[in-house]
């Protein structure tokens, strides 16, 4: 599995904590903008066949911007983390 994916997979995990953190769901449309992505490691690759597992934290939020840590683990390995911010805003 690319990398990127990897991060995206964190990303969208990430979205889900935060639409059951502000009790909102789906059909009320919040748009997330993601605003960075740092401290990013890929410690060992994830293969076909591999059950990946996602943990993500929040990190910090102030207003509209949040600050997540998350990683990636097959089994107990940890095989990839990042840091990322994102903007949570209602649609216009």
């Amino acid at each position: 599995m690319p990398g990127v994916m990897i991060v995206e997979a964190m990303a969208q995990t990430a979205a889900v904590m935060v639409m059951e953190t502000l009790k909102r769901t789906a059909d009320e449309g919040l748009v997330v903008y993601f605003m960075s992505v740092d401290e990013a490691r890929f410690r060992k690759p994830v293969v076909p066949g591999d059950t990946l597992r996602i943990h993500v934290a929040k990190r910090q939020h102030r207003g509209a911007v949040w600050k997540f840590e998350g990683q990636a683990k097959v089994g107990d390995v940890l095989n990839a983390e990042a840091v990322f911010t994102a903007m949570i805003v209602e649609p216009k």
